[in-house]
This record gives C-alpha cells, sequence and structure tokens, in this order.
C-alpha cells in the first residue's frame, strides 16, 4: 500500500518536472527560430552590406545565442559581427 503510494507520488514529481523541461525546451525552439528567421532576412536584404560588413553566418553559436537570448541575442550576435568578432 505505501509502496504505491510513494510510486503514485513519484510519477507526479516526474510528471511536473518533464513539464517544466519541455515548456522552457519549447520557448528556446522558437527563440531559436524566430532568431534564424531574422538573420536569414537580414542576409537575404543584405542588410549587413549597408555598414560595410560581409552577411551573418548562420552556424550554431548564432543559433545558440539566439535562442537563449531571443531578440536580443540576435543583437548582439550583429553587434558581434558587426566589431568583427568572429564567433
Amino acid at each position: 500500500m505505501i509502496l504505491g503510494i510513494v510510486g503514485i507520488g513519484l510519477a507526479i514529481v516526474a510528471a511536473i518536472i518533464l513539464y517544466f523541461l519541455f515548456k522552457n525546451f519549447t520557448h528556446l525552439i522558437v527563440n531559436a527560430i524566430v532568431g534564424i528567421v531574422i538573420l536569414f532576412l537580414i542576409n537575404v536584404f543584405h542588410v549587413m552590406g549597408l555598414f560595410g560588413a560581409s552577411d551573418v553566418p548562420i552556424d550554431w553559436i548564432t543559433v545558440i545565442i539566439s535562442a537563449i537570448g531571443g531578440i536580443f541575442g540576435v543583437i548582439i550576435v550583429i553587434a558581434l559581427h558587426l566589431l568583427g568578432v568572429a564567433l
């Protein structure tokens, strides 16, 4: 009887932990997709060429920065690219 109650309690705790992990994971995926789309549009319209710089590369590090930082992460990537910092 007690073992069954403990098992149900552990299942509820595991479900709550999984919920919060997936909730944060989907938030990161949405940020990453928005960041990639913004960087893609910047590259398509050659916005960086107005500042005398080449296109911003879309690679793993820029995706990770934009996933964690969202739009502010994209702004950081663009600022670092304009300053000549290689990512």
